[in-house]
């Protein structure tokens, strides 16, 4: 399997997400950008999305015979075999890499993160494997993420704060949502839109978190980008042109980025928040040469 190959089967034009969504769990549970376990946590996380998105083809093979036959298993440039392998040994280097990560002055791995990083795996292999039958499969696909950030925050603390709870909430819903457009991308249309209320849910959160004491104008200004990228998406949704609904999905992927970014600056962490927005940037700019979905 050649470079280029593996980046597509890993969609990493997706990765720079993963990374804010890192930064958001970690750095809400009391890390700062110069702790040494982002250096394990960030490719370790980085593992856990590319080494999904690899079983994602390989157990969507079929599927995408019929729907996507562009894609790698289907056109015949790699096996399943090969992409089932890659998949789950790198679940298996990711989860390590956690538990190195959460090592204690003891020398022992956090059993807390190496809990948060079985059940990430779990939820990854669940929503591969189910996801094109089970209607809930927008909640397991939320729940992936979700488990980042919880991972992130148990290496770093021995129980999850508040506002890592309340962030990974305001992310699922954010999935929950995107989930639901990009279960009918193949489509190139949408049934009903009742689904994407749960967008309003993490809007209304950065709201608040702007409006709050000590808010900064970084926060309002991350927030104004989610507004407005929710927006080009959803009127995307609303004018149903051939090409918009995928629009709409990696549009909405990359949003996850300025969704961190309200979630950092909120939390007064200004340098990361930006940093989110750059991650933002880079997800549309490398998108455009790499699919995302």
């Amino acid at each position: 399997m050649n470079l280029s190959l593996a980046l597509r089967l890993g969609r990493i034009s997706n990765l720079p997400t993963v990374w804010t969504n890192v930064l958001v769990g970690a750095l809400l549970a009391g890390a700062g950008l110069a702790d040494a376990r982002l250096a394990w946590l960030l490719p370790a996380l980085s593992l856990y999305y590319v080494g999904g998105m690899f079983l994602n083809d390989a157990y969507d093979r079929e599927f995408d015979a019929a729907h996507r036959p562009e894609r790698p298993i289907p056109a015949g440039l790699v096996s399943a075999r090969q992409v089932f392998g890659w998949g789950y040994a790198m679940l298996g280097v990711g989860l390590a890499a956690v538990a190195c990560a959460s090592r204690g002055a003891d020398g022992l791995p956090a059993w807390r993160a190496c809990a948060a990083g079985l059940a990430l795996a779990a939820a990854i292999v669940a929503y591969d494997l189910h996801h094109k039958a089970f209607a809930l499969s927008p909640l397991v696909m939320g729940l992936c993420r979700v488990f980042v950030v919880v991972t992130a925050a148990a290496v770093v603390a021995p129980t999850l704060p508040a506002p890592v709870l309340l962030a990974a909430g305001a992310l699922l819903c954010h999935l929950i949502g995107l989930t639901y457009i990009a279960k009918q991308e193949h489509l190139d249309r949408l049934g009903s839109l009742w689904p994407l209320a749960f967008l309003a849910v993490p809007l209304l959160y950065g709201l608040w978190l702007a409006q709050t004491d000590g808010a900064s104008r970084l926060t309002w200004l991350a927030w104004a980008c989610y507004v407005a990228t929710l927006t080009f998406a959803l009127a995307r949704l609303r004018r149903r042109w051939p090409g918009d609904v995928p629009r709409a999905v990696v549009t909405l992927i990359a949003g996850m980025s300025l969704l961190d970014a309200v979630l950092l600056a909120g939390a007064g962490r200004p340098l990361a928040a930006m940093l989110a927005i750059a991650a933002f940037a880079l997800t549309l700019f490398l998108q455009r040469w790499i699919s995302g979905t």
